[in-house]
């Protein structure tokens, strides 16, 4: 097992003994072997999804936990080709992507349509698909904050997927139309069968002021989230949360002091915690990305990232550039360490 403690640091006590203010751990629906039948058999979600779901959940080192470890691969298209791949141009194969996600014993995969369209009758069968539908083109000058639909759901189900994803820039000027062809396209995979996971991110440079990046904060980020369950997304992806009081900063939108004053306080555990309130309380997953490499120092960030999710009532982490921009051995050093959080009992919900 991964020694997450020592990966901590001088953060381990604050972190691994933190109590949750605001809002207590009882008041959420946490992860756990019977998830499902808990919490999503009360929903509107068909048998299909369900069995899907649960193959989702049974799947890979967490398989029985109710925690989820995705490998996501979609920064060709978000990032570029080159700046996701010219670290370990092995990638640009999806059959490799495919391969790492198998030996890093993660949950599921999530890719683009392409890249797992290529090695469908390969993989398929073998470890749960998540087709992420629209993207970012980086190729439009000037660059604008838009998502564009690359496929349709029908392609996903065709290829063998057993879920689907999005993204919604809310804040964007175009995040009215992006959520329209969203709730649409979820409506439809939950009509096949499929689950389907919202990458609930904040687009807009008035989002920053002074220097801080407010399209971190727990607050927007947590109405981002409640957005993104209101159109049923079955796992939402988040952004960890850095700070808080965007709205006030912002003078923008409506809040309540109780969010800053009981419901929050500065420490990451409490700020994720509200990340996952806004998801129903739990009802729906709130995964975590884990960001970009920045080199030696991954792995500790990657394992601080998931004790903070685990600890605040979150469902996993999907961990993409930190696991394959670097040697496969690494990268599936990394993914197990991120898992082992999760398998480690004395990491608990704060």
């Amino acid at each position: 097992m991964t020694d997450v403690q020592g990966l901590l640091g001088d953060e381990a006590k604050d972190l691994l003994t933190h109590t949750a203010q605001g809002i207590p751990k009882e008041d959420l629906q946490l992860p756990g072997p019977d998830f499902i039948d808990r919490v999503m058999t009360a929903t509107d979600r068909s048998p299909q999804v369900l069995r899907n779901l649960q193959a989702l959940f049974d799947h890979g080192r967490l398989a029985g936990t109710g925690y989820v470890s995705i490998l996501p691969v979609d920064q060709g298209i978000e990032h570029s080709a080159a700046s996701a791949f010219a670290p370990n141009p092995r990638y640009l194969d999806p059959k490799n992507i495919a391969e790492l996600a198998l030996a890093g014993g993660c949950n599921a995969v999530a890719s683009t349509l392409g890249v797992l369209g290529a090695v469908s009758r390969h993989y398929a069968h073998k470890i749960p698909f998540i087709v992420k539908l629209n993207h970012n083109e980086l190729l439009t000058h000037p660059n604008h904050h838009d998502q564009i639909m690359f496929g349709n759901v029908q392609q996903c189900f065709d290829l063998g997927a057993a879920g689907v994803g999005a993204t919604v820039y809310f804040g964007s000027e175009q995040s009215d139309r992006q959520l329209r062809e969203v709730t649409e396209v979820f409506a439809r995979a939950h009509q096949l069968g499929m689950f389907t996971v919202l990458w609930c991110y904040l687009r807009n440079s008035a989002f920053t002021k002074d220097g801080t990046d407010y399209a971190l904060s727990a607050d927007l980020t947590g109405q981002a989230n409640h957005l993104g369950v209101t159109v049923e997304a079955d796992i939402v992806k988040q952004k960890q949360a850095q700070n808080n009081g965007g709205y006030r900063a912002l003078d923008f939108g409506r809040t309540h002091d109780l969010v800053y004053d009981r419901l929050t306080t500065d420490h990451p555990i409490d700020l994720t915690r509200w990340q996952v309130a806004n998801c129903y309380m739990g009802r729906t997953g709130l995964i975590n990305s884990g960001g970009a490499s920045s080199g030696h120092d991954d792995l500790a960030q990657a394992v601080r990232t998931a004790v903070i999710n685990k600890r605040a009532g979150g469902t996993g982490l999907i961990t993409g550039r930190k696991a394959f921009q670097r040697p496969t051995a690494e990268g599936i050093q990394l993914l197990h360490a991120v898992q082992d959080v999760y398998l480690d009992d004395d990491v608990t919900v704060a």
